[in-house]
Protein backbone atom coordinates (compact mmCIF):
# COMPACT_ATOMS: atom_id res chain seq x y z
CA UNK A 1 0.00 0.00 0.00
CA UNK A 2 1.31 3.44 -0.90
CA UNK A 3 2.34 5.65 1.97
CA UNK A 4 0.04 8.54 2.82
CA UNK A 5 1.40 11.88 1.65
CA UNK A 6 2.38 14.26 4.41
CA UNK A 7 0.57 17.55 4.85
CA UNK A 8 3.41 20.03 5.33
CA UNK A 9 2.29 23.60 4.56
CA UNK A 10 4.93 26.22 5.20
CA UNK A 11 4.45 28.45 8.22
CA UNK A 12 2.27 25.97 10.12
CA UNK A 13 3.68 24.44 13.33
CA UNK A 14 4.04 20.67 13.52
CA UNK A 15 4.39 18.25 16.41
CA UNK A 16 6.86 15.50 15.48
CA UNK A 17 7.58 12.16 17.12
CA UNK A 18 10.31 9.73 16.16
CA UNK A 19 10.77 6.46 18.05
CA UNK A 20 13.57 3.95 18.23
CA UNK A 21 12.98 0.76 16.24
CA UNK A 22 10.83 -1.62 18.32
CA UNK A 23 11.02 1.10 21.01
CA UNK A 24 14.68 0.27 21.55
CA UNK A 25 16.93 2.98 23.03
CA UNK A 26 18.22 5.50 20.52
CA UNK A 27 20.42 7.31 23.05
CA UNK A 28 22.99 5.62 25.22
CA UNK A 29 24.15 8.56 27.28
CA UNK A 30 25.14 12.21 27.44
CA UNK A 31 27.37 12.13 24.35
CA UNK A 32 24.52 10.74 22.23
CA UNK A 33 22.03 13.36 23.42
CA UNK A 34 24.57 16.11 22.72
CA UNK A 35 25.33 14.72 19.25
CA UNK A 36 21.63 14.59 18.33
CA UNK A 37 21.05 18.14 19.59
CA UNK A 38 24.04 19.36 17.56
CA UNK A 39 22.78 17.86 14.30
CA UNK A 40 19.22 18.95 15.00
CA UNK A 41 20.39 22.54 15.34
CA UNK A 42 22.51 22.23 12.19
CA UNK A 43 19.66 20.71 10.17
CA UNK A 44 17.08 23.23 11.44
CA UNK A 45 19.30 26.13 10.40
CA UNK A 46 20.16 24.59 7.04
CA UNK A 47 16.55 23.91 6.04
CA UNK A 48 14.99 27.00 7.64
CA UNK A 49 12.94 25.28 10.32
CA UNK A 50 12.20 27.04 13.62
CA UNK A 51 12.29 24.62 16.57
CA UNK A 52 10.11 25.87 19.44
CA UNK A 53 10.13 22.95 21.89
CA UNK A 54 11.86 19.58 22.11
CA UNK A 55 12.60 16.67 24.38
CA UNK A 56 15.04 13.81 23.88
CA UNK A 57 13.88 10.71 25.73
CA UNK A 58 15.85 7.47 25.83
CA UNK A 59 13.83 5.75 23.13
CA UNK A 60 12.03 8.58 21.33
CA UNK A 61 12.11 12.26 20.41
CA UNK A 62 9.44 14.99 20.39
CA UNK A 63 9.80 18.25 18.47
CA UNK A 64 7.55 21.26 17.93
CA UNK A 65 8.70 23.12 14.84
CA UNK A 66 7.57 25.46 12.07
CA UNK A 67 9.01 25.11 8.54
CA UNK A 68 9.51 28.08 6.25
CA UNK A 69 9.12 25.82 3.20
CA UNK A 70 6.84 22.93 2.34
CA UNK A 71 9.64 20.36 2.43
CA UNK A 72 11.63 21.87 5.29
CA UNK A 73 10.56 19.39 7.96
CA UNK A 74 11.20 16.32 5.81
CA UNK A 75 14.59 17.56 4.67
CA UNK A 76 15.57 18.46 8.22
CA UNK A 77 14.66 15.02 9.54
CA UNK A 78 16.40 13.24 6.65
CA UNK A 79 19.60 15.21 7.19
CA UNK A 80 19.45 14.68 10.94
CA UNK A 81 18.72 10.97 10.56
CA UNK A 82 21.60 10.32 8.18
CA UNK A 83 24.16 11.99 10.42
CA UNK A 84 22.91 10.72 13.75
CA UNK A 85 22.33 7.09 12.72
CA UNK A 86 25.80 6.93 11.16
CA UNK A 87 27.27 8.33 14.36
CA UNK A 88 25.23 6.08 16.67
CA UNK A 89 26.02 2.90 14.76
CA UNK A 90 29.72 3.71 14.70
CA UNK A 91 29.95 4.57 18.39
CA UNK A 92 27.89 1.61 19.55
CA UNK A 93 29.27 -0.95 17.12
CA UNK A 94 25.99 -1.73 15.43
CA UNK A 95 24.48 -1.72 11.94
CA UNK A 96 21.07 -1.29 10.42
CA UNK A 97 18.10 0.89 11.16
CA UNK A 98 17.74 2.89 14.35
CA UNK A 99 14.33 4.53 13.90
CA UNK A 100 10.90 2.94 13.71
CA UNK A 101 9.98 3.91 10.15
CA UNK A 102 9.11 7.48 9.24
CA UNK A 103 8.67 10.11 11.90
CA UNK A 104 5.06 10.95 12.74
CA UNK A 105 3.71 14.48 12.64
CA UNK A 106 0.57 16.58 12.97
CA UNK A 107 -0.24 20.17 12.12
CA UNK A 108 -0.92 22.36 15.17
CA UNK A 109 -3.10 25.45 15.32
CA UNK A 110 -1.17 28.44 16.65
CA UNK A 111 -3.58 29.18 19.49
CA UNK A 112 -3.90 27.47 22.87
CA UNK A 113 -3.33 24.17 21.05
CA UNK A 114 0.27 25.22 20.47
CA UNK A 115 0.85 25.86 24.17
CA UNK A 116 -0.73 22.47 24.91
CA UNK A 117 1.93 20.92 22.68
CA UNK A 118 4.73 22.87 24.36
CA UNK A 119 3.59 21.47 27.68
CA UNK A 120 2.91 17.97 26.39
CA UNK A 121 6.45 17.76 25.03
CA UNK A 122 8.25 19.20 28.03
CA UNK A 123 6.21 17.16 30.53
CA UNK A 124 7.26 13.88 28.94
CA UNK A 125 10.01 13.15 31.50
CA UNK A 126 7.52 13.84 34.31
CA UNK A 127 4.88 11.51 32.90
CA UNK A 128 7.56 8.85 32.40
CA UNK A 129 8.50 9.08 36.08
CA UNK A 130 12.07 10.15 35.34
CA UNK A 131 11.80 13.47 37.23
CA UNK A 132 9.19 15.20 39.36
CA UNK A 133 9.76 18.63 37.81
CA UNK A 134 10.44 19.30 34.10
CA UNK A 135 13.23 21.67 35.13
CA UNK A 136 15.17 18.67 36.45
CA UNK A 137 15.46 17.07 33.02
CA UNK A 138 18.39 18.41 31.04
CA UNK A 139 17.51 17.22 27.55
CA UNK A 140 14.43 19.31 26.85
CA UNK A 141 13.56 22.89 26.02
CA UNK A 142 11.81 23.53 29.37
CA UNK A 143 14.77 25.37 30.90
CA UNK A 144 14.91 27.60 27.84
CA UNK A 145 11.21 28.42 27.70
CA UNK A 146 10.52 28.52 31.45
CA UNK A 147 13.81 29.66 32.99
CA UNK A 148 15.34 31.78 30.25
CA UNK A 149 18.45 29.67 29.64
CA UNK A 150 20.16 30.75 26.41
CA UNK A 151 19.79 28.35 23.49
CA UNK A 152 20.86 28.42 19.86
CA UNK A 153 18.41 25.61 19.11
CA UNK A 154 15.08 27.08 20.27
CA UNK A 155 13.22 29.79 18.40
CA UNK A 156 10.29 31.28 20.35
CA UNK A 157 6.92 31.15 18.61
CA UNK A 158 4.71 34.25 18.49
CA UNK A 159 2.17 32.56 20.78
CA UNK A 160 4.88 31.93 23.36
CA UNK A 161 6.09 35.53 23.02
CA UNK A 162 2.53 36.78 23.57
CA UNK A 163 2.70 35.53 27.16
CA UNK A 164 4.59 38.68 28.13
CA UNK A 165 8.01 40.26 28.33
CA UNK A 166 11.19 39.14 30.08
CA UNK A 167 10.71 37.58 33.50
CA UNK A 168 6.96 38.06 33.21
CA UNK A 169 6.84 35.81 30.18
CA UNK A 170 8.90 33.14 31.93
CA UNK A 171 6.62 33.26 34.97
CA UNK A 172 3.51 33.04 32.78
CA UNK A 173 4.97 30.04 30.98
CA UNK A 174 5.87 28.28 34.25
CA UNK A 175 2.32 28.88 35.44
CA UNK A 176 1.08 26.72 32.57
CA UNK A 177 2.77 23.77 34.28
CA UNK A 178 1.27 24.34 37.73
CA UNK A 179 -0.50 21.24 39.16
CA UNK A 180 -3.86 23.02 39.47
CA UNK A 181 -3.94 24.00 35.78
CA UNK A 182 -5.84 21.66 33.47
CA UNK A 183 -3.32 19.68 31.51
CA UNK A 184 -2.90 19.27 27.79
CA UNK A 185 -5.37 17.08 25.88
CA UNK A 186 -3.01 14.11 25.81
CA UNK A 187 -5.25 11.68 23.95
CA UNK A 188 -6.05 14.24 21.26
CA UNK A 189 -2.39 15.16 20.71
CA UNK A 190 -1.32 11.54 20.50
CA UNK A 191 -4.11 10.57 18.11
CA UNK A 192 -3.54 13.51 15.78
CA UNK A 193 0.21 12.86 15.66
CA UNK A 194 -0.17 9.11 15.15
CA UNK A 195 -2.57 9.60 12.24
CA UNK A 196 -0.85 12.64 10.72
CA UNK A 197 -3.94 14.80 11.18
CA UNK A 198 -4.44 18.37 12.37
CA UNK A 199 -4.70 19.52 15.98
CA UNK A 200 -7.00 22.50 16.29
CA UNK A 201 -10.56 23.71 16.05
CA UNK A 202 -12.97 22.96 13.21
CA UNK A 203 -12.12 26.12 11.29
CA UNK A 204 -8.40 25.36 11.39
CA UNK A 205 -8.92 21.77 10.27
CA UNK A 206 -11.10 22.86 7.34
CA UNK A 207 -8.52 25.47 6.34
CA UNK A 208 -5.67 22.93 6.43
CA UNK A 209 -7.70 20.37 4.48
CA UNK A 210 -8.43 22.94 1.78
CA UNK A 211 -4.82 24.07 1.71
CA UNK A 212 -3.30 20.59 1.49
CA UNK A 213 -6.06 18.64 -0.29
CA UNK A 214 -5.78 16.00 2.44
CA UNK A 215 -8.23 14.74 5.06
CA UNK A 216 -6.84 15.80 8.44
CA UNK A 217 -9.49 14.73 10.95
CA UNK A 218 -9.38 12.60 14.07
CA UNK A 219 -12.12 11.51 16.41
CA UNK A 220 -13.34 13.45 19.40
CA UNK A 221 -10.74 14.71 21.83
CA UNK A 222 -9.89 12.58 24.81
CA UNK A 223 -10.10 13.53 28.50
CA UNK A 224 -7.75 16.21 29.76
CA UNK A 225 -5.21 15.27 32.39
CA UNK A 226 -2.75 17.16 34.51
CA UNK A 227 0.95 17.50 33.80
CA UNK A 228 2.00 15.71 36.95
CA UNK A 229 -0.31 12.74 36.53
CA UNK A 230 0.75 9.33 35.29
CA UNK A 231 0.23 7.78 31.90
CA UNK A 232 3.36 8.98 30.17
CA UNK A 233 4.78 7.62 26.96
CA UNK A 234 6.56 4.26 27.38
CA UNK A 235 10.13 5.02 28.32
CA UNK A 236 13.40 3.38 29.25
CA UNK A 237 15.08 5.33 32.05
CA UNK A 238 18.49 6.75 31.21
Amino acid sequence: MARRNRACPEGVPQHLIQRGNNRQPCFGGTADFAAYAHWLREAAERFDVAVHAWVLMTNHVHLLATPATGDGISRMMQHLGRHYVRYFNHVHGRTGTLWEGRFKACLVQDTAYLLHCYRYIECNPVRAGMVSDPADYRWSSYRVNALGIESSLCTPHEIYCSLGQGDGRLAAYRALFAPHVDGEPIAEIREATRRGHALGDERFIREMEARTGTRLRTGKSGPKTKCKSGGGDPEVTV
